[in-house]
């Protein structure tokens, strides 16, 4: 029987037994009844609601790991460090919405913005991280990767919180200084922000859920996930500008928000002093007229083609890293092409 891929719905279908099982645990503290539902609204609100790619990527990984469809049991386990991917993920933007004082995630007002939360929403932050290593003892507390599992969830955690730091200091949205940007700089805040959590932890998890996780295995998904989390990520930076908002669902804000995204690197690598002074006057500022001088910029300086050859380039790179894959201690070339294939010229 061939790989499946999983559905939303299946993948959601064992998250109450999860959020049971983490509640349970709280319970055992005596916790009192009004702090209890208090926990179970954050373990209701903010994992849930996502496309959950990041979660639903172990799963699927797994099974094309043992070119397989899962069984009950296999569905379970590769599910439930799904769900701690999601519980990372809910840990990161219910703190990233405080950091930029963001109003809505998911159509819905951010949770710090919700009626009685305000800042109790930082604890609320940490609880569900904590959540991560209740699930991770609970259900996998046997299994020969354990520590390796807890070691991981920590490294990445550190990492994408790394790649924070670098974006809060590099681009503050209340204080433009384009002389913070640089194309170094984006690498390390896209890679350590993005690329680890998003792409390379789903493929480590699979591997140590089936005892794969060779260091040969660990450092060839790394090498790969890694160049193409940063690709995703230009690519947002791209749709923000160039893509169109029923696409991708809604209108950019990176050019009024001062991010350090890439295209403002690239056309500060390629601009003339002229339009460098442009860039200094117009950027990341809360005005229509500015940041319609910046897109007319970005027109100018060619940055659409630019993009689409950056983008071909990085593709065969990934293509060609793929061909070599050394299958011979489990690892498939396959889960490679998939997350390529969701990547490669996505509009949204």
């Amino acid at each position: 029987m061939p790989a499946e891929t999983t559905t939303l719905q299946e993948f959601e279908s064992i998250y109450p037994k999860l959020s049971a099982a983490i509640l349970d645990h709280a319970k055992s503290y005596k916790l009192p009844q009004g702090e209890l539902d208090w926990f179970k609204r954050n373990l209701e609100i903010n994992p849930l609601g996502g496309k959950c790619n990041r979660g639903m990527s172990v799963p699927d990984s797994v099974s094309l790991l043992l070119g397989e469809k899962l069984n009950e049991e296999q569905y379970f386990m590769a599910g439930t460090l799904g769900w701690m991917t999601e519980l990372l993920q809910a840990f990161f933007l219910v703190s990233d919405d405080i950091m930029d004082g963001s109003i809505t995630r998911r159509g819905k007002p951010c949770w710090y913005r919700m009626e009685g939360v305000g800042m109790t929403a930082i604890n609320d932050a940490f609880i569900l991280e904590s959540a991560i290593y209740i699930l991770l003892k609970k259900f996998f507390r046997s299994h020969p990767a354990y520590i390796d599992l807890v070691e991981l969830f920590h490294e990445v955690s550190l990492q994408t919180e790394m790649g924070q730091l670098c974006d809060l200091l590099t681009a503050p949205e209340d204080k433009v200084n384009l002389d913070n940007f640089s194309m170094e700089k984006y690498q390390f805040i896209v890679i350590y922000k993005t690329a680890y959590y998003s792409f390379y932890l789903p493929v480590a998890l699979a591997l140590y859920q089936l005892n794969l996780a060779t260091p040969k295995n660990l450092k060839q998904a790394e090498d790969i996930l890694i160049p193409l989390g940063e690709y995703f990520q230009v690519q947002d930076d791209y749709l923000d500008n160039f893509g169109l908002p029923e696409h991708i669902g809604k209108i950019g804000t990176d050019i009024k928000d001062n991010k350090c995204s890439w295209l403002v690197n690239k056309a500060l690598e390629i601009a003339t002093p002229e339009q460098h002074k442009i860039l200094e006057e117009n950027y990341g500022q809360k005005d229509d007229a500015k940041e319609a001088v910046i897109k007319k910029l970005y027109d100018d300086l060619n940055l659409k083609a630019i993009y689409l050859e950056f983008e071909e380039k990085r593709a065969d790179e990934i293509r060609e890293m793929i061909a070599k894959v050394d299958e011979s201690e489990g690892l498939k070339k396959e889960i490679f092409e998939v997350f390529l294939k969701k990547v490669y010229k996505r509009t949204k």
